[in-house]
């Protein structure tokens, strides 16, 4: 499960940094960044819940 997190988290950075390298492709580096965020707060809410 973490090992699935880490690999997208990875690969979301990789999107952002790309977007931001290649400057037309803006919105991609925009989707990296709300991706990296999004898995972020998914696997914070998941390890809470594994807590409880």
């Amino acid at each position: 499960m973490w090992a699935l997190l880490i690999i997208l988290l990875i690969v979301w950075a990789g999107l952002a940094v790309f977007g931001f390298v290649v400057k037309g492709l803006l919105w991609l580096a925009v989707l990296g960044i709300v991706l990296f965020l999004a898995t972020i707060v998914i696997g914070i809410v998941r390890r809470a819940g594994a807590r409880k």
